[in-house]
């Protein structure tokens, strides 16, 4: 997403960072991920041949992130499907420092990424982006009943609400644009308790991130229904997608097939995304395209894409 079609999408936990060391980016395959096989084989025949694809995760839940030592999360699930329907059937993960991940992509230290990376032109620069595998709405974590009433950033402005925000991400800025009085946390449970110690009316993030933190939490708080933010009338449009080298057409463009495949049939989506919070409101929507993405026109888009948003009336 932009500021006016300017500023980078930055997600939630990439305020918080990562706790992980560059260690892990030594981790590779025994055949470099990248380079295809020996015999001239390209790189999806190699992955066929090994029967494994290595993939970077950054272990942000709900997205991918290991749970007692076992690789899981919503883009871990649509890799499993995708790459098993594509004859690879075990994905390895080499868990990666967000701003290492697409070096370590060019690098060749592993086949894709696996986190949910917003499509972002300068990002579409440097790698090949899947189409969109998740779409990412904005939510309000609320004092049970939701007092305030909240709905969207606007409504957030007409109340005249304090909002807790992560320092560094997304939501700080729309605050700054509508003028909402905020403080910055550092950390998640920071904004969940900023609310419930009453510092802050409501915490903005990731809809998808506040409903993950209220399902651990016993707190007497909700989560709002997710929505696009919408900053001087351009909706804030952003999506997630897998993460390939640059030259890695074929394997890109067969991993969209199957993709089209899942993203088309909103139950089976939800199905292998569901279990993680995902709803059908992270669907991408039909006409949201990473090349329209890539090209960063968010107010074109948006006119676009108004009917299936929600946005025309």
């Amino acid at each position: 997403m932009s500021r006016s079609s300017v500023r980078p999408l930055r997600r939630t936990a990439l305020a918080a960072g990562s706790v992980l060391t560059l260690v892990a980016l030594a981790a590779c395959t025994s055949t470099a991920p990248g380079a295809g096989g020996e015999d001239g084989a390209s790189t999806l025949e190699r992955l066929q041949q090994d029967g494994s694809v290595t993939v970077a995760f950054n272990g942000e839940e709900p997205y991918s992130y290991e749970d007692g030592g076992d690789l899981t999360g919503a883009t871990i699930a649509l890799d499993r499907e995708i790459f098993g329907a594509l004859g690879v059937e075990n994905v390895e993960g080499v868990q990666t420092e967000w701003n290492s991940l697409i070096p370590g992509l060019t690098a060749g230290r592993y086949d894709a990424v696996s986190a949910g990376m917003s499509i972002l032109p300068e990002r579409c620069e440097q790698a090949l982006f899947s189409e969109p595998e998740i779409m990412y709405t904005t939510a309000f974590m609320v004092p049970e009943g939701n007092p305030d009433d909240l709905t969207d950033m606007q409504s957030a402005e007409e109340a005249g609400v304090k909002l807790a925000v992560l320092s560094g991400a997304i939501e700080s800025g729309y605050a700054d644009d509508l003028g909402i009085e905020k403080i910055e946390v550092g950390a998640a449970q920071d904004g969940l308790d900023a609310v419930t110690s009453g510092r802050a009316d409501a915490f903005a993030l990731t809809a998808i991130s506040l409903n993950t933190l209220a399902e651990k939490t016993d707190a007497a708080v909700e989560v709002t229904d997710s929505f696009v933010a919408v900053i001087d009338g351009v909706p804030q449009i952003g999506a997630g997608a897998q993460t390939f080298p640059q030259g890695e057409e074929e394997l890109r463009d067969a991993y969209n097939e199957k993709l089209a495949e899942i993203v088309s049939d909103e139950e089976r989506w939800l199905e292998i995304v569901g279990p993680f919070g995902f709803t059908a409101a992270e669907r991408p929507v039909e006409g949201l395209t990473t090349e329209k993405l890539c090209e960063g026109d968010l107010e074109s888009l948006a006119t676009e894409l108004a009917p299936e948003l929600g946005l025309d009336g």
